[in-house]
C-alpha cells in the first residue's frame, strides 16, 4: 500500500492488467450486472474452464504490464465448478488479477470479480475507499445473480462458494466471512500511523474520476457512517477465504474474527519484520478459529500485481514516476512469486471447496 497515489495515477492512466502461467488458456467474458443498492450496473469479468471455440486474446497488455492470454467468449466446460468471487485491491480493477485468476479457472474454478465503482482504476476517491459496505453488497449481488442466471447456474456448485481479496478487497472478504470492521479502532490506527499509505490518501487531497485526477478535500474517517461501516454482513453461501494482504488488518473486531465459522487463508507480501502494520494479518490468523497464514519472501505488497515488461521501469521514469510497481522485495522473479502464489491460494481453494480435498 506504500506507494498508493502513484499506483491510482499509473492506474488511471493506463488501465493495467496482468499475466497468466497457466498452460491452457481459460475461457474469460466480460458481463454486466445490475447493483440496485448501487443504481447501475457492474462490470464483471469472469475466468472459467474453457471448452473448444472462443477467441483468442491478451487482456489487458500495455506498456508497463504483461498481458494475461484467455479465450474470450468461449464456451463452459462441461461440469459443475466451485466458484470464486474475487475482490480487487484499491484503485486496481480485475483485469489486473488475470494472471491469478484464470490460473484457478484453468485448475477448475470459476472466477468472477467486479470492478468496485469508487474504489476501481480512474474511479476512485479518499471518500469512497473506506465503504466496505458497497465492496460487500457487490460482491453479494454478483454471487446472487450468477446462481440465477440459467447461463452460470448449471456450471456452479451452489455450496461450494469462495471468497478471495486483496488488500482493499482482503477487507472486503473478511466481512463476508464474518468479521466487523471498528470504526474507532480505524481513527486510531490513523492516528497512530499517518504514514502509512491508506491514511496519506485520505489526507491527500486527490482522487480520480473519469480517468482523471482531480483535486477533492483531505477526508475525515470521523465523517464515516458509522452504522454502515461497522455492520454484520456475513454471506452463509461462502464457504471459504483467501485473504492476501487484507487491509484493515488492525482494526477488526477480536469478537467477531474468533468467531468466524469458515477457514481462512491469511498471506502476507514478506517477512514478519517487513510486512507493513496495515495489512499485517499473522494477528488475525492466531484470532480466527479456523485460520493459516504464509509469508511470501523477498515480495512486496505491489508483487501482487502483474509481471512487468522489459523497459516499464524506464517508461515510469520517462513520465515521472518512480519505480514503484515493478520492484519486489530482493533478487526474486516476480514470476516466482506468483508461482507460489498460485500454488498456495489454488491448493487452499482446493482442500475447502472440492469434495475429499
Amino acid at each position: 500500500m506504500k506507494a498508493k497515489v502513484i499506483l491510482c495515477s499509473l492506474f488511471a492512466i493506463f488501465g493495467l492488467t496482468a499475466q497468466s502461467h497457466s498452460a491452457e488458456p481459460a475461457g474469460v467474458r466480460e458481463i454486466e450486472i445490475v447493483s440496485d443498492t448501487r443504481g447501475k450496473e457492474l462490470a464483471v469479468t469472469v475466468w472459467y474452464p474453457a471448452g473448444p471455440g472462443g477467441q483468442s486474446t491478451l487482456v489487458g497488455t500495455d506498456k508497463i504490464f504483461k498481458g494475461t492470454p484467455a479465450l474470450a467468449d468461449a464456451p463452459v466446460a462441461e461440469g459443475t465448478y466451485p466458484l470464486i468471487v474475487f475482490s480487487h485491491g484499491s484503485g486496481a480493477s480485475m483485469h489486473k488479477m488475470s494472471w491469478l485468476a484464470a490460473h484457478l479457472a484453468a485448475e477448475g474454478f470459476i472466477v468472477a470479480g467486479p470492478n468496485h465503482p469508487g474504489t476501481t482504476s480512474g474511479d476512485s476517491t479518499p471518500e469512497d475507499t473506506p465503504k466496505l459496505w458497497e465492496r460487500t453488497d457487490d460482491l453479494t449481488t454478483v454471487i446472487s445473480a450468477l446462481l440465477a442466471d440459467r447461463r452460470w447456474r448449471s456450471f456452479i456448485a451452489p455450496d461450494r462458494i469462495g471468497i478471495l481479496g486483496f488488500s482493499l478487497g482482503g477487507a472486503a472478504a473478511m466481512e463476508l466471512a464474518g468479521a466487523r470492521a471498528d470504526l474507532d479502532a480505524y481513527i486510531r490506527y490513523c492516528d497512530r500511523y499517518p504514514e502509512m499509505a491508506d491514511c496519506v490518501w485520505f489526507a491527500g487531497g486527490r482522487g480520480f474520476r473519469n480517468g482523471e485526477a482531480v483535486n477533492v478535500d483531505a477526508f475525515d474517517l470521523r465523517s464515516v457512517d458509522r452504522e454502515r461501516f461497522e455492520q454484520f454482513t456475513p454471506d452463509p453461501r461462502i464457504k471459504a477465504a483467501v485473504l492476501v494482504e487484507p487491509a484493515l488488518a488492525s482494526v477488526f473486531d477480536e469478537t467477531s474474527v474468533r468467531e468466524i465459522p469458515i477457514p481462512l487463508h491469511f498471506i502476507n507480501l514478506g517477512g514478519p519484520e517487513e510486512v507493513p502494520v496495515s495489512v499485517k494479518a499473522d494477528g488475525l490468523a492466531r484470532l480466527a478459529p479456523d485460520a493459516t497464514h504464509a509469508w511470501i519472501a523477498q515480495a512486496v505488497h505491489f508483487s501482487f500485481m502483474p509481471e512487468c515488461r522489459v523497459g516499464a521501469a524506464e517508461f515510469m521514469k520517462s513520465i515521472g514516476e518512480p519505480d514503484a510497481l515493478c520492484t519486489d522485495g530482493g533478487g526474486r522473479p516476480r514470476a516466482d512469486i506468483h508461482r507460489e502464489l498460485q500454488d498456495s491460494i489454488t491448493a487452499a481453494f482446493k482442500r475447502d471447496l472440492l469434495p475429499g480435498g
